[in-house]
């Protein structure tokens, strides 16, 4: 116990025990599609959008991150009919700065399409479901064909508009986490030992 009586020490392995804690991941960031940029789909995978959110899981505290080019693209927030039926003329958000990210606040279904007409049409579109528990897996539907009734009330969940912290398609926050617990636990067994 003599080991121990050391305030030092002490705290030397005080601060390793807290290190040691596993990290949970708080949140996501996806690049949408995990593509260089937000487009219409090529030929020979016109449904890449929708196999993306489908192989996705979205909680909340998540972010989507959509890349385009803003001379040539726009990104616009819709509800579920606007999506069905691609009309972009009344969207809940319109975003046309290139760097969009979308900071999902509140569970729901949440629909996205290019704010270029005819871009919809080409199934440049993104339905992105998330469950209020944040553990579910997406509906067993496609999210263009599930049904539903049309509610004028729907979630307005967006956030401002930010630059790219990442270009990664998805950024753990444990991952910096445990970096940082690495270099920490690297200088305290320096300074101590």
């Amino acid at each position: 116990m003599a080991f121990f009586a050391d305030v030092k020490v002490r705290t030397f392995w005080a601060l390793c025990l807290l290190l040691f804690v596993p990290g949970r991941v708080l949140c996501y960031l996806f690049r949408v599609g995990d593509l260089d940029a937000w487009g219409v789909p090529a030929p020979v995978t016109p449904k890449i959008y929708d196999d993306w959110s489908q192989n996705n899981k979205f909680r909340i505290g998540d972010s989507l991150l959509f890349l385009y080019p803003p001379s040539e693209e726009s990104l616009v927030q819709v509800t579920e009919d606007a999506f069905k039926s691609c009309n972009i003329s009344n969207p809940i958000a319109y975003f046309n700065d290139g760097n969009t990210l979308f900071n999902i606040t509140g569970p729901g279904t949440f629909y996205f399409t290019s704010g270029v007409g005819g871009h919809c049409l080409r199934l440049q579109k993104l339905a992105v479901f998330v469950p209020s528990n944040g553990t579910s897996n997406q509906p067993s539907s496609a999210p263009s064909s599930l049904p539903g009734s049309s509610s004028s009330s729907y979630p307005t969940v967006f956030g401002p508009t930010a630059s790219a912290r990442s270009s990664a398609p998805a950024m753990s926050v444990a991952s910096v986490y445990s970096s940082m617990a690495y270099l920490v636990f690297s200088f305290l067994l320096l300074i101590y030992i």
